[in-house]
């Protein structure tokens, strides 16, 4: 009678119908209220061998779960998004930079796959705070336990928690496994942060590497031109909005004796709203990036801008035997000397390379963007080969990701069916 009246209490949730009144504490003893209205005194027998103190603990825990899965879904989203996008534009060459400054030239597909591997180490996070929620506090009591002989290992396995918890004083006041939550959503969004910034900047009329689609971006309000990367600029906005919530329930525990303080109810608004803004943002970023238009020819010429080819040019003096140092100072005078000029490494006659070295005489240095990246042919460097290599197997990571995500998904799923078969 409980369990078939509690679902009827759910179903009045879902449609909008329970309502709190002035009289209920909590939305506890709401529950509890309603339920009697359906059931009769029966309902008396609700509260055995529980307290709020480890029944919201297994709410929040349960929801947290949830909220992580939904947030890694959406994170696996995106970096498959990124796969795409950098396979579609794998041996299109672009800068690469330091400092802001062109560095290197780099294969477009290895920079989209940095952002891939910072996701995957995001999906990591988010698997281990999973770990960490998914432990079963029910049966800790007020804080020392209840004395029912009830069993907690089945417990565990009927609301499809891994494992029980060890201390029923850590049970109830525990709320690492928010932290741990907060914390993953907040280097979500500082990857997303730095994500933003470069689309932006590479949207910018200074570099125009790249287009937004009209969907993503928005006009001027005076001047008629404009076409600005808002939702890029948004997402980069919302950063702070997460790291304020993670400092925020920092601050909330870090004084809190053992065990349960009133304070834990500042837990759960903070953490709402850090799930809801990571999935917002996370949600936007796949079809952006398959939108946006890269501009290939804009990037090639960049990628050889500003002698970005010196370090090749050094490197094979080195290969030949010259100390590094030296061949850095050689190239670095030679580089010295085309800026006075006004000339670029193309324009040098051989005497000139000569000059700068006698090993430019008969060995020259690459020419070409493509040749500089093909030449860096090392586990993780942005040659064709490795490159190519890396999107394979970042393609079999995620479907690994996807595997253990459906899997989960499904469990959780299941420990909400509905004696129709329904899942709620």
């Amino acid at each position: 009678a409980i369990e078939a009246g509690l679902w009827r209490v759910w179903g009045e949730v879902e449609t909008g119908a329970f309502r709190l009144t002035v009289q209920d504490e909590d939305v506890h003893t709401g529950v509890e209220r309603r339920l009697r209205e359906l059931i009769g005194p029966v309902t008396g027998k609700l509260h055995t061998a529980r307290s709020r103190n480890d029944q919201v603990a297994t709410d929040l825990r349960f929801w947290t779960k949830g909220a992580l899965l939904a947030i890694a879904g959406a994170t696996l989203d995106l970096a498959e998004a990124l796969v795409d996008v950098a396979a579609a534009h794998e041996n299109v060459v672009m800068p690469g930079y330091t400092h802001l400054q062109r560095a290197q030239p780099v294969l477009l597909g290895h920079h989209l796959l940095a952002y891939v591997a910072m996701l995957e180490r995001d999906l990591d996070r988010l698997r281990d705070a999973f770990r960490r929620a998914d432990v079963l506090v029910l049966g800790s009591g007020a804080l020392a336990g209840v004395t029912y002989p009830i069993d907690r290992e089945m417990v565990a396995a009927d609301l499809g928690f891994a494992a029980v918890g060890a201390n029923s004083m850590d049970g109830v006041s525990d709320r690492d496994f928010v932290l741990d939550a907060l914390y993953a959503c907040s280097l979500i969004a500082l990857h997303l942060s730095r994500l933003s910034e470069e689309i932006i900047f590479w949207s910018s009329g200074e570099v125009r590497f790249v287009t937004l689609a009209d969907a993503f971006s928005t006009g001027s309000s005076i001047m008629p031109q404009k076409k600005n990367p808002d939702v890029a600029e948004l997402a980069r906005g919302k950063t702070g909005r997460v790291f304020g919530h993670l400092l925020a329930m920092l601050t909330v525990v870090k004084g809190l004796p053992l065990t349960y303080n009133k304070d834990f109810q500042e837990d759960k608004e903070g953490l709402f709203d850090a799930v809801d803004t990571i999935l917002a943002v996370l949600d936007v970023f796949p079809p952006m990036l398959r939108t946006m238009t890269f501009h290939r020819d804009r990037l090639a010429t960049a990628a050889t801008g500003d002698f970005s080819l010196a370090t090749d040019a050094a490197d094979l003096l080195a290969r030949h035997g010259v100390p590094f140092r030296e061949a850095h100072e050689a190239v670095g005078a030679l580089v010295g000397r085309c800026v006075a000029e006004g000339k670029t490494f193309a324009d040098l006659s051989g005497a000139e390379w000569a000059a700068a070295h006698p090993l430019f005489a008969d060995h020259r240095p690459p020419s070409t963007a493509l040749e500089s990246v093909a030449a860096r042919d090392v586990p993780g460097g942005t040659a064709p080969g490795r490159v190519a290599a890396a999107l394979l197997a970042a393609r079999t990571r995620a479907a690994g990701q996807r595997a253990w995500l459906d899997e989960r998904e499904t469990a959780l799923a299941a420990t909400m069916r509905r004696p129709d078969g329904a899942t709620a």
